[in-house]
């Protein structure tokens, strides 16, 4: 992807709006990269926290899987299935990559079927949260993680479990038992930012390698900088991992400043 898809309009103004081999060269927004979101119905917080981290040239571009129900394995194959759907309508967009937005769904559903229907449909290679998180926590030499979290702890109990199947360590927990309910769900993105800020201060072991703020609908992108100063080693969050891994596969190289390590250096 490159700058030249970003040009200035020459001429009649009117005769390019009609002209599609000019229309094909010119977009005004992503013209670096344009990148397709997929999120849970309920999510408010993971839009915004892309668009604070888009640089100049990047746009997102979004679309739901709905969910409800009460919190079980059901709920998150039930947002997985309507994945399908999701991606179908972010197919006609000319997206460069796709993401899925669920950090628990990886848990609980088989991440391969998802990443091959959201690619079959719209035509981008595809990212999933958690294996964003792993790759970043690679991408960072970390082995050994203090892990704050909105959730419950069914969902708790699953994602230590998940990070041990993959090579991670989970040795400091902290949660707010949020997420019974759709309601619950949704008011997770109500949670003050300086609240994720506290768990990841209460999860900093001497024995983790970096903090990870877990959940895509946790407001937390803001504290990132601050509490990586503090701690004095990496913060990785769910939605900086998964921007990060997006850009990655778009090609884009340029740093992010202002939201910690991962995306200032890598």
């Amino acid at each position: 992807m490159t700058d030249t898809k970003h040009k200035q309009i020459r001429g009649d103004v009117e005769k390019f709006s009609t002209d599609s081999k000019a229309l094909a060269m010119y977009t005004p927004y992503g013209w670096r990269g344009k990148i397709g979101l997929i999120c849970p119905s309920t999510n408010t917080s993971i839009e915004p926290e892309f668009q604070m981290m888009a640089p100049d040239g990047v746009s997102i571009h979004v679309s739901r899987a709905f969910q409800d129900g009460p919190q079980e394995p059901a709920l998150y194959k039930q947002i997985a299935s309507n994945v399908e759907d999701a991606s179908r309508n972010l197919g006609s967009a000319d997206i460069d990559v796709v993401a899925f937005g669920c950090t628990s769904c990886t848990y609980f559903a088989d991440g391969e079927p998802i990443l091959k229907t959201m690619s079959r449909l719209t035509g981008a290679p595809s990212v999933l949260t958690a294996t964003a998180v792993l790759d970043s926590m690679k991408a960072l030499g970390v082995k050994r993680i203090g892990l704050a979290t909105p959730r419950t702890d069914f969902v708790n109990k699953r994602e230590k479990e998940w990070f041990a199947e993959h090579g991670i360590e989970v040795v400091a927990l902290r949660s707010l038992q949020m997420g019974e309910s759709a309601q619950e769900r949704a008011n997770i993105g109500r949670v003050p930012p300086q609240v994720a800020a506290k768990l990841g201060s209460l999860v900093n072991s001497k024995d983790a390698d970096a903090i990870f703020i877990s959940c895509t609908n946790l407001p937390s992108l803001s504290i990132i900088q601050d509490l990586e100063n503090e701690v004095g080693k990496p913060v990785i969050t769910s939605n900086q991992a998964t921007f990060w891994q997006c850009l990655r596969l778009i090609g884009i190289k340029t740093t992010v400043q202002g939201f910690g390590k991962l995306l200032n250096n890598h």
